[in-house]
């Protein structure tokens, strides 16, 4: 396990994952940049139809107070937008590289393995499903982390448990799916239900680093990749 990690690691500086990287990073980016503005529009739009309504209710003497709540209900709004834009960034960053993981296995299947058959990439509806689940079950445990997080060392081990099981269970299945048919990847990873949460443990280091987190992905996919080559029967 420790040489399929330090092999999936070797990797991350390759042609290939850069590519992928600044592709996944790029669509986030631009997906987070369009999601804001519009969300920070609406709630600019709104903060200005409450503040006019409060103006008329109120009378002008009030008018200058209101401004300035007003001014700085915006200027939270703006803050709060980045703050979550920054907060969201590994899961959709996630999202994005979903669409490119087959091409992550890929490298890893020629440059480890040259004297071994390549997997069949991902039907795009399956490889679609599965990203936006994989991306979901992040979002779940990012939110959830928030008030665990309250509770100290504690929280921050059952945060760090659960991100272990859920990655190392999605980006193996992924990986599987390249060789076998859903319902035989699944049994596999039920079979190695043990071993592969131990090697979550591995990605949920990788995704608890800031910024190196944004590869996640690929860290994850190669290191399943050679998992599943490890595990097959």
């Amino acid at each position: 396990m420790l040489g399929a990690a330090a092999q999936a690691l070797s990797q991350m500086g390759s042609r290939p994952f850069r590519a992928v990287l600044l592709k996944s990073i790029g669509l986030a980016l631009i997906l987070l940049i369009i999601i804001g503005m519009g969300l920070q529009h609406f709630l600019v739009s709104l903060l200005g139809a409450g503040e006019g309504l409060a103006k008329q209710s109120l009378g002008p003497s009030l008018h200058l107070p209101l401004m300035i709540v007003s001014y700085l209900l915006s200027l939270a709004t703006t803050l709060g937008l980045i703050a979550g834009s920054v907060l969201l960034m590994p899961v959709v960053t996630a999202l994005m590289a979903s669409l490119f993981v087959d091409d992550i296995a890929l490298a890893v299947e020629r440059s480890c393995y040259p004297d071994e058959p390549v997997g069949r990439a991902l039907p795009v509806m399956r490889a679609a499903i599965e990203g936006v689940r994989t991306a979901l079950l992040a979002a779940v445990v990012y939110l959830a982390a928030l008030p665990l997080l309250l509770l100290a060392g504690f929280g921050a081990v059952i945060f760090f448990l659960c991100t272990a099981y859920i990655l190392g269970r999605e980006y193996f299945e992924l990986a599987a799916m390249r060789y076998r048919p859903v319902a035989e990847a699944r049994t596999l990873r039920r079979l190695h239900a043990g071993t592969l949460f131990v090697a979550g443990l591995f990605i949920a280091a990788f995704v608890s680093i800031p910024v190196v987190n944004l590869a996640t992905p690929l860290f994850a996919m190669a290191f399943m990749v050679h998992m599943h080559k490890r595990l097959s029967p």
